[in-house]
C-alpha cells in the first residue's frame, strides 16, 4: 500500500514545477488557474526565481501546494494510485493532503493556502523569530531544553531530530548552551524567516482561525493525518480546528509516519521538491520504500 507525502516550507527551489508545466496538460492547467487567483505570478517565482522571493512565507506555500497537488494529479490520471492508502503531509504539506483527500477543490485549497502563508508572512514580519535544529536528544530532554530557554519544540521530525523554535536570542543562546555543555550531539541554527510552529505564530493562528470559519471542509475521501496529533482525522470540524493549532503547535511528523507504516503503508512517494520527507522516512521506518517526485522524468514509469 502507498502513502502520498507532501513537502513542507523550506523545501522549495527555483525551478520547481517548471518540467511539470511544460510536459503535463493537467499542471498547465493548475498552474495557469492559480497564476489567475493568486496576487503574484507564481509561475515566474516558481520557474524564474529570484530565490529570495520564491522563498517569503507568502510565496512558498502556494508554490509547494500547487506542485504537490500537480503531481499526485498526474499520478492519479496516469492509473499509479490504485494502492493509496493514506495522505500527509509535513506543516504546509497537510493542507496539500486535504486537497488530494478530497476536503476542499484545487482553487479553495489555494485560497486557504495563501491566506495561511500571508497572516504567517505577517507575523514573521512582526517579531524576530528563529529555529534550530537539535541533534540526538529524546523528546523528553528537548522539552525540557526548551522551558530553560523559553522556546518551542517545533518540530518532531525523526528519531534524534528535533527542530526547536523561538524569539531569536533565545534560539541562539541555547545553540551556545549546547556549544558549550554538549547536551546534545549538536544544535544546528536555522536559515529561516521566522519561529513558525511557536507562540510568536500565535496572531497568525487567531486569525487564520477566523478565516477557516468561512471555508466549508468536506470529509475526505482517503485517510488523511494532522500533525498536531500524529493521527487520523476526518470530522470536519476536528479538522478546521487542527489546521488553526497547527500554525502554533508541534509537528509530529514522526507519528503521522508511524501511523501511516501501521496502517499498512509498505512505500511512499514524495510529491514536491528535495526529497526531504523521503529521507525522514528512512529514518523512521528502514523497510518503508519511498520515492522522492519533483520533475516530471522523475514520475514512475
Amino acid at each position: 500500500m502507498k502513502a502520498l507525502l507532501f513537502s513542507g516550507q523550506g523545501a522549495q527551489k527555483v525551478g520547481m514545477g517548471k518540467s511539470l508545466y511544460d510536459n503535463s496538460e493537467i499542471a498547465r492547467d493548475l498552474y495557469d488557474r492559480a497564476a489567475k487567483a493568486l496576487p503574484f505570478d507564481l509561475k515566474k517565482l516558481c520557474f524564474e526565481g529570484p530565490q529570495e522571493e520564491l522563498t517569503q512565507t507568502r510565496v512558498c506555500q502556494p508554490a509547494l501546494y500547487a506542485q504537490g497537488y500537480a503531481i499526485a494529479a498526474i499520478l492519479k490520471a496516469q492509473g499509479k494510485l490504485a494502492d493509496l492508502d493514506c495522505v500527509l503531509g509535513l506543516s504546509i504539506g497537510e493542507l496539500t493532503a486535504y486537497a488530494v483527500a478530497g476536503v476542499w477543490d484545487f482553487e479553495t485549497g489555494l485560497r486557504v493556502v495563501a491566506e495561511r502563508g500571508r497572516l504567517m508572512q505577517e507575523a514573521c514580519d512582526a517579531t524576530k523569530g528563529g529555529m534550530a535544529a537539535i541533534i540526538g536528544g529524546s523528546r523528553e530532554d528537548v522539552i525540557a531544553f526548551c522551558k530553560e530557554f523559553d522556546v518551542d519544540a517545533a518540530n518532531f521530525n525523526t528519531p534524534g531530530q528535533i527542530v526547536i523554535s523561538g524569539d531569536a536570542e533565545k534560539i541562539a543562546a541555547a545553540c551556545k548552551h549546547n556549544d558549550a555543555t554538549k547536551k546534545f550531539k549538536r544544535a544546528i541554527p536555522l536559515v529561516v524567516a521566522g519561529a513558525y510552529h511557536s507562540r510568536l505564530m500565535e496572531p497568525a493562528r487567531a486569525q487564520f482561525a477566523k478565516f477557516l470559519e468561512t471555508v466549508e471542509f468536506k470529509a475526505p475521501q482517503i485517510p488523511v493525518f494532522t500533525n498536531t496529533t500524529g493521527k487520523e482525522i476526518s470530522e470536519p470540524a476536528a479538522m478546521r480546528e487542527a489546521l488553526s493549532k497547527q500554525v502554533v503547535s508541534s509537528v509530529l511528523w514522526e507519528d503521522c509516519v508511524r501511523g501511516a507504516v501501521a496502517r499498512g503503508v509498505t512505500e511512499t512517494l514524495e510529491c514536491g521538491p528535495g526529497g526531504i520527507l523521503t529521507g525522514m522516512v528512512r529514518k523512521i521506518s528502514p523497510e518503508t520504500k519511498g520515492i522522492a517526485i519533483s520533475e516530471f522524468a522523475e514520475i514512475p514509469a
